[in-house]
């Protein structure tokens, strides 16, 4: 079976298109005397996260939004780090907070997600967030890479009804949230991991295949459904420096209808959330 070249869904202009509203969005609240204030913690030195948070504040710049930069030595403690915490949540310049990951191994991470405001979890990790996320309430603060990758599906396909999806990986960070978000759209959702039989078969069954499991190249031809979405949501450093994703890319994209390339795909997508979730956070905090 042939099928015709997929759509490469350009995550770099999606996110372009949603910055430029949220720079509207942030010049109305400066009419009210409110700017929208990013706080982002990070310990320890890590490369990747340093990058991370550097492109983060860059992005706040960019659409008007104040960003703090909090960097924290890796050999700090977990009770000064909840009192640092605590402060942010008391700053009334201070509408999102966020907690880089991965943290040291001495640093209780969910404790720390947990002690952040609820209402100022840009992240959408505290069980507060997530609760409400299962539930459907409309207040509920997103995960950023989830919601990212749900507006590149729509953006290709709007209305998701009886589709089966499949999003293979399960953590907390992703997996869960976006199983949660297809099904808000009426999907019929399988959440697949490294237990699951016979991965390729069920993959294979997937209208929609969001992989997010930190395999380079896990994702084969066969795998995928002639005409599927698929989202790739990987990022794994290749020896040389290169950034690769989860999908097998040049052999799924003759076979898929739409799919996300690494990089310039999913990972614009989780800063322009990240920027929107803290938009949202302060019109909420301040209204």
């Amino acid at each position: 079976m042939t099928n015709r070249a997929a759509t490469i869904i350009d995550g770099k202009m999606i996110a372009a298109t949603i910055r430029q509203s949220i720079a509207g969005d942030v010049a109305a609240l400066r009419t009210r005397g409110v700017l929208p204030g990013l706080a982002v913690i990070l310990i320890g030195d890590d490369p990747a996260s340093d990058i991370y948070v550097r492109n983060k504040i860059r992005a706040c710049e960019s659409v008007g939004i104040h960003s703090a930069e909090y960097r924290l030595p890796a050999t700090v403690t977990q009770s000064a780090v909840d009192a640092f915490i605590d402060t942010l949540n008391a700053d009334q310049s201070i509408h999102g907070i966020l907690l880089q990951l991965p943290n040291p191994a001495h640093i209780d991470t969910r404790a720390l997600i947990n002690r952040i405001n609820p209402a100022k979890d840009v992240d959408g990790l505290h069980p507060l967030n997530i609760g409400k996320l299962v539930s459907g309430a409309p207040d509920a603060m997103i995960p950023c890479t989830p919601q990212g990758a749900l507006k590149l599906i729509q953006s290709v396909r709007t209305d998701l009804t009886g589709l089966h999806a499949i999003v293979l990986g399960r953590s907390i960070l992703f997996g869960k949230p976006m199983a949660q978000l297809l099904l808000a759209q009426n999907c019929t959702v399988t959440t697949a991991h490294s237990k699951s039989r016979d991965l390729p078969a069920l993959c294979a069954q997937a209208d929609i295949l969001v992989a997010a499991v930190g395999h380079a190249g896990m994702v084969k031809a066969d795998w995928v459904k002639h005409g599927a979405i698929v989202i790739d949501v990987g990022i794994n450093r290749r020896p040389d420096g290169t950034i690769t994703g989860d999908v097998d890319y040049k052999s799924v994209v003759p076979r898929a209808s739409a799919i996300t390339p690494v990089p310039g795909g999913v990972g614009p997508m989780t800063i322009a959330c990240l920027l929107a979730n803290t938009v949202a956070a302060a019109q909420q905090i301040t209204a």
